[in-house]
């Protein structure tokens, strides 16, 4: 599987299943659900592996599923995992694909039809040719987007009942040319936390505001002063994020001053010394301000996801078998992490494992759907990676696993 053109054994194989899951992504693109409702795509993704002949459990996180196969021997009784996450998201889409969402409000707009789609076509592969000694554990994991269900998998027992070795995963990339794949150490996704602020004044005629003690004000304060917590109190080469994101305030009445006023917003970090760093300050600034403007103030800080954090010799190895099948001018090991959030950081927290970029996005087609931004309406994922991304599971799975 060494050589970049793309010609290598079981090429006919690797077309045909091609084609199968295609189709089964569109059918997945068409009928996209949301945290951990994904009943739709746990019913197609059983009903192909059943076809196929893979074991597999289903009821991980509700509507999770576990396939396994096994090698041509199984001599040491090793693992290893992939993962491929299921949900949609609450938007409208705007694609006009003729695959577009038949559920008014939801689609894939990052792509997670096509994450599940290449998890399936991996699974036929090398079900079909099991050219590795030992076990494949294909982790197909419901609501990533804030549902935390990489989390619950492991809190349900995951890594003990299918003790993998070593756990892997990839994304779409539509910032970056199709062929491109970023595979690096350290860091890929930030810690994605929320912030939640409640701050109570009193309330009244806003003709009246010395009879008031207005909470609006101290939330205009506030939401100032967060932002130069990033600005000048964080060394510049720390990279954070915060972004109050909901104010909610008021009936709408353009002459009341509400009693109260809520906040919520994300802060995202790639260093946990940075992240409670922002925490400790947050609270600080947050319950200051409101007692300067005579409030009381309410702050809770929710962490939600871990950083996504390659493991070192992990992504060495994924990088080494990039370059083997697409040559090393298509490998980036030097881009710059994203302050997206991701649960495949709750795995690499259990196991060794690396999480790689794949670009999907058509430079020479300034309108194609596969140029838009991940959570954009006019979104959709680009097909032609598919068998790259087989390509690439597979040969992690014949190297980790050698016969």
């Amino acid at each position: 599987m060494n050589n970049p053109s793309g010609n290598f054994p079981h090429h006919n194989l690797l077309s045909d299943i091609v084609e199968e899951v295609k189709i089964c992504r569109h059918l997945l693109h068409q009928n996209p659900a949301t945290c951990y409702e994904e009943f739709y795509a746990s019913d197609l993704i059983a009903q192909k592996l059943e076809e196929w002949g893979i074991e597999h459990e289903r009821g991980w996180a509700g509507t999770g599923i576990v396939a396994t196969i096994e090698g041509q021997r199984n001599s040491f009784g090793r693992r290893i995992g992939f993962r491929g996450d299921m949900d949609a998201l609450d938007i409208t889409e705007e694609s006009g694909a003729d695959w577009a969402s038949l559920c008014p409000g939801k689609m894939h707009a990052c792509g997670h039809d096509g994450h599940m789609s290449m998890l399936l076509g991996t699974a036929k592969f090398l079900a079909q040719t099991r050219d590795f000694d030992g076990i494949v554990h294909l982790f197909f994991q419901p609501a990533e987007e804030g549902g935390g269900g990489a989390i619950r998998m492991i809190e349900q027992g995951l890594f003990e009942k299918y003790p993998v070795e070593q756990v892997y995963a990839v994304h779409n990339w539509p910032y970056v040319p199709r062929g491109l794949v970023g595979i690096k150490p350290g860091p890929i996704m930030a810690n994605s936390d929320y912030i939640f602020i409640k701050l109570r004044g009193k309330g009244g005629h806003a003709a009246m505001p010395h009879e008031c003690v207005d909470p609006v004000v101290a939330a205009a304060h506030v939401i100032a002063s967060v932002q130069s917590l990033v600005s000048r109190r964080l060394d510049p080469l720390s990279a954070a994020v915060i972004s109050i994101t909901n104010v909610a305030a008021g009936t709408g009445a353009v002459n009341i001053i509400p009693g109260e006023v809520e906040m919520k917003g994300t802060v995202r970090t790639l260093d946990d010394r940075v992240r409670d760093f922002i925490a400790g300050e947050l609270e600080l600034i947050i319950r200051s301000t409101a007692q300067a403007h005579g409030c009381t103030a309410e702050f809770e800080y929710q962490r939600k996801y871990e950083a996504t954090i390659n493991h070192t010799q992990n992504a060495k190895f994924c990088a080494d078998i990039a370059r083997e099948l697409f040559g090393e001018s298509q490998i980036m090991t030097d881009f710059p992490p994203s302050m997206g959030g991701e649960d495949f950081g709750a795995m690499l927290k259990q196991r060794p494992g690396c999480y790689a970029i794949f670009g999907q996005a058509e430079p020479q087609d300034p309108a194609s759907p596969y140029n838009h931004g991940l959570h954009h309406p006019k979104y959709d994922f680009n097909d032609a990676i598919i068998p790259d991304v087989i390509r690439y599971f597979s040969a992690i799975a014949q190297r980790a696993l050698p016969l």
